[in-house]
């Protein structure tokens, strides 16, 4: 088993060949997102997509079953080209590893790196036009009783990690770092 990112345009065509990664691999892409987006976001937009990734924490939701459609991300209209800029800021920090030392093991930065062009790759070729906002709608929907919302109030960091957190807790600390 593994997981799969992937863009399809809105009549559900390829765009380009979708991201296949082991477990692992999947869970190094994220904690490196995680490191570089949580550093660098500075707008709640930026937060929730850092969030919206750090909620994909396989140790939590389950291995081989955090895979996503680009399309599926909090993508608003609004904000299109922004959040895109931001994303591509993440990447890039992410490539040149950004507080890779963080981590209790070191990634094997040839496999991090072909992984984060790749990923940097669907998102280039995600246009305006994929945005459907239902997605973020639902997404960041919060009940006012709800105990664990979606986006945690006032965007908090992990204390040892200084990642955000996601309504799952802290994706490091839930792998066992």
């Amino acid at each position: 088993m593994g997981n799969t990112i992937w863009l399809r345009d809105n009549c559900g065509e390829k765009v380009v060949e979708s991201l296949s990664m082991s477990n692992g691999a999947t869970s190094v892409l994220l904690e490196v997102l995680a490191l570089s987006g949580s550093d660098l976001a500075v707008t709640d937009r930026e937060k929730e997509f850092i969030v919206w990734l750090n909620q994909r924490d396989q140790s939590i939701v389950g291995i081989g079953t955090v895979g996503f459609s680009i399309s599926e991300m909090p993508w608003t209209k609004r904000d299109y080209n922004e959040a895109k800029r931001f994303l591509f800021s993440v990447i890039d920090s992410a490539i040149n590893k950004h507080r890779w030392e963080d981590l209790d093991y070191t990634p094997n930065e040839d496999i991090v790196v072909r992984i984060l062009n790749h990923f940097r790759l669907l998102i280039t070729n995600f246009q305006e036009e994929f945005v459907d906002e239902s997605h973020y709608i639902e997404w960041s929907a919060t009940d006012e009783l709800d105990e664990y919302p979606t986006i945690p109030n006032g965007f908090p960091h992990c204390s040892k990690h200084k990642i955000l957190l996601s309504c799952h807790g802290c994706l490091l600390c839930n792998d066992g770092m």
